[in-house]
């Protein structure tokens, strides 16, 4: 391996242009991909195999008008006035009326398929709960009814009866993932002009926010960190500056490619991000491990820029072509679960990450050979020569050796801080973020408290509920649908149903439910739960078999199908990345120790996040005023990318430990040498990636934001706490055996010289045979 990629090193620094136009024309031809076929993502999210999704599937197939994307504005008035005044009432009316006529938009009125019996074949297909009947919560006064202008109800509205809130909800003729842009900006623009004179405050609903590119001031910020950690660490402006560059090229071609992709496969809005987030973080800390090796080599070697450009792909090379391995088998392992939402997050992630790879196994050398010998100036090379006396009285030697002499209470206080910060992991609660956890100046938050207020919470999150005949007849008669109502509306837990539509052959009906609870709610959860259970009082006196679907229950059933899927999804990761760790250290003591440092750092990511997110702490400095759920496939994203970035770190700090052993050094020794050399880069990249991860935490999409968070305070925790304080402190306890390795496993595992043994024998090998051949030519 490490001479394969010494060559690859050689060649392109000798032929940079060939191989940077290879990686411009890439570049080009992603571009030209995105500006032909355009960018189109959803903030909805969708989890196959999962009931709420089946069912919603099945009532797309039968009941296409019921199955289309749902919206909702609310319409308020100042303290103390009331929108039904004749002007606002007009107002209203006709503002609801524009939204019908716009293209995409479901018109009650006109979709009436037939003039049968309420809840019957050929029935209107209503948007539920328009034209919802005055009802009573178990015989009590109704807190809202229909809004009617000049004796006629306004389809989808509903008043409260103080007069100050009005709810209009929509649906779409599409899915909200077909929606583009501009169909939510054409329906914003309509309800807005509801406010011009009238008084009327106008709150579109967290579904008709725009889809942006989740990417702001933050992430710039954090980009500009990490090019001062960057001059700082290689203390060169050109030094630094490739790295940058060359993950902005890996960035470019994987989120653009993304992008350009996202016409033809259904993408959430997170996915490119996410592609983003890790891209930047490893393209800049696999560059800046190369690019640090080829400046020891010429300052500490003496070598050439060309040859130090070669051993350095050949060695660091090496360990970061299996360190991106790691995190490419962490992030494909999640197609494994078969969830195609997740599926599409990792591969886009893992592009980013396998060209990272390429780019610093191929670009990086290339601009190297640009650059020359001026990757070190005269002044580098003056200040190293200082400074080689200075070496063993170091930070880091200081560090490392404080660490291996109090190993064990080292050991025992990492382990006893790492448990306290896992312990609100304990509380953790998943879900999807809703208006009610969004920021109180926002207009989802408005919007969802006015909801509550006026209507109840329940509104915010309604059911859609499929009724299936089991019986002989198969048929639902209007005389079913009557006592299904009433049933449904009989229940504690519900405070209002109404029938949506029956389908062409009569054996399937379907009903909006709202909840007494919010969409977060347990309650509401135990209602879903409740619903389904076969033998539930209303599916057998019935004969019916009942269906949940809808945002709050596919969000329900999401958060329930991805905690059970996470301990398979770590089983998975944990073994096949063992076996990998296993080859490139040769060694069983190493990737377990390395396995067991990750579980404790991932415990304490999501105890931290659940604290800050969940219970509100520090809130107000991460931007966000209300703590809430976290969302459904955090844990499981977040513990895929952050064991492959363990894992790097593990690659990067102790492959030169093994590296100082197989020269010579004692165990103990090759401890503190290989800190001494792996340290220092180690620490800037680290503190790379967290500037990186932490620009996004101030993103307004809360999604990103807790990947943000989860992100850099995991690096934080297994870069500093695991990585160079528990490695260091183990590895002096294990001693010698932390190299054992059973003969006859050490004959079967291939030798891939990470450290580059055999590069070095070759190389020395070269040498002395050139050496001879001078002497004979002088001779």
């Amino acid at each position: 391996m490490s001479t394969f990629l010494y060559r690859l090193g050689r060649t392109a620094f000798g032929k940079p242009w060939l191989f940077i136009a290879g990686w411009l024309a890439a570049l080009a031809v992603v571009v030209g991909a995105v500006a032909i076929n355009g960018v189109s993502v959803s903030s909805e999210m969708k989890i196959e195999g999962t009931e709420a999704q089946t069912v919603l599937d099945r009532v797309a197939d039968e009941l296409p008008a019921a199955s289309g994307g749902q919206a909702s504005v609310v319409f308020t008035a100042p303290d103390g006035e009331r929108l039904d005044t004749p002007d606002r009432l007009a107002v209203i009316s006709g503002t609801v009326g524009d939204v019908y006529d716009l293209e995409k938009v479901v018109n009650p009125l006109d979709a009436a398929l037939g003039t049968g019996e309420q809840g019957g074949p050929g029935t209107p297909q209503e948007d539920a709960p328009a034209d919802p009947p005055a009802g009573s919560d178990q015989g009590q006064a109704p807190s809202y009814q229909p809004l009617v202008v000049d004796g006629t109800p306004v389809p989808g509205v509903l008043v409260s009866t103080d007069g100050q809130v009005a709810l209009f909800q929509f649906q779409f003729t599409v899915a909200s993932t077909s929606l583009t842009a501009d169909d939510v900006t054409s329906v914003v623009e309509v309800v807005e002009r509801a406010e011009e004179g009238t008084g009327i405050t106008v709150l579109p609903s967290d579904s008709l926010k725009a889809i942006e590119i989740p990417v702001g001031i933050g992430e710039v910020v954090g980009l500009a960190v990490a090019a001062l950690v960057l001059v700082l660490t290689l203390g060169s402006l050109i030094a630094a500056g490739l790295p940058l560059i060359t993950a902005l090229v890996g960035v470019g071609i994987g989120v653009g490619g993304a992008y350009a992709l996202s016409t033809a496969v259904e993408m959430n809005s997170a996915t490119p991000v996410l592609g983003l987030m890790v891209g930047l973080a490893v393209g800049i800390d696999y560059a800046l491990f190369v690019v640090n090796r080829q400046r020891r080599l010429i300052l500490d070697q003496g070598l050439t820029a060309r040859e130090a450009a070669g051993r350095a792909v050949g060695t660091a090379g090496s360990a970061v072509f299996f360190a991106g391995l790691t995190v490419l088998i962490a992030l494909s392992a999640l197609t494994v679960i078969g969830i195609a939402m997740l599926s599409t997050m990792a591969l886009v992630a893992a592009s980013t990450v396998a060209l990272a790879v390429l780019i610093a196994l191929t670009l990086l050398p290339a601009l190297l050979g640009l650059v020359g010998e001026r990757i070190c100036s005269d002044k580098a090379r003056a200040r190293r020569r200082a400074k080689v006396e200075a070496e063993s009285h170091s930070v880091a030697d200081h560090w490392v050796k404080g660490v291996i002499r109090f190993r064990w209470p080292v050991i025992a206080g990492v382990v006893a801080i790492l448990g306290v910060m896992a312990i609100p992991a304990a509380s953790m609660n998943l879900g999807i973020p809703t208006g009610e956890t969004a920021n109180q100046d926002t207009a989802a938050r408005q919007s969802y408290e006015a909801v509550s207020q006026g209507f109840g919470e329940g509104f915010n999150g309604p059911l859609l509920v499929t009724a299936e005949p089991t019986g002989t007849a198969g048929r639902v008669t209007p005389e079913l649908t009557a006592k299904l109502l009433g049933e449904f509306q009989g229940r504690d837990d519900i405070v209002l149903a109404a029938p949506v539509g029956v389908n062409e052959a009569g054996d399937l009906a379907v009903f909006s439910v709202i909840p007494t609870s919010g969409p977060s709610d347990e309650a509401t959860s135990d209602l879903v739960k409740s619903l389904r259970e076969p033998d539930n009082a209303i599916a057998q006196d019935n004969q019916v078999q009942l269906g949940v679907t809808g945002f709050t229950a596919i969000g329900i059933d999401m958060s329930d199908k991805l905690a059970d899927v996470l301990p398979l999804y770590l089983g998975i990761i944990i073994v096949l990345s063992v076996l990998i760790l296993m080859l490139v250290f040769r060694s069983v003591v190493v990737p377990l120790k390395a396995t067991a440092g990750f579980l404790l750092s991932i415990l304490a990511t999501f105890g931290a996040t659940t604290a800050v997110f969940q219970w509100g702490w520090l809130s107000s400095l991460f931007g966000f005023d209300t703590g809430g759920p976290l969302m459904s496939f955090m844990p499981i994203i977040v513990t895929g990318i952050l064991y492959g970035l363990a894992m790097d770190y593990e690659v990067f700090l102790v492959s030169s430990m093994r590296e100082a052993h197989i020269h010579g050094q004692p165990a103990r020794q090759s401890v503190v040498r290989g800190f001494d050399q792996a340290s220092r880069v180690v620490v800037a990249a680290a503190i790379i990636m967290v500037a990186v991860f932490s620009g996004f935490i101030f993103s307004h999409d809360i999604m990103i934001k807790q990947i943000g968070f989860a992100l850099a305070a995991g690096i934080l925790i297994d870069a500093f706490i695991v990585r160079l304080t528990l490695v260091p402190a183990l590895m002096a306890v294990f001693d010698e055996r932390a190299w054992w390795l059973p003969r006859w496993l050490d004959r079967v595992l291939p030798d891939l010289d990470i450290e580059g043994d055999k590069l070095l024998t070759m190389l020395n090998q070269q040498a002395e045979a050139t050496d001879r051949q001078n002497i004979e030519v002088r001779n």
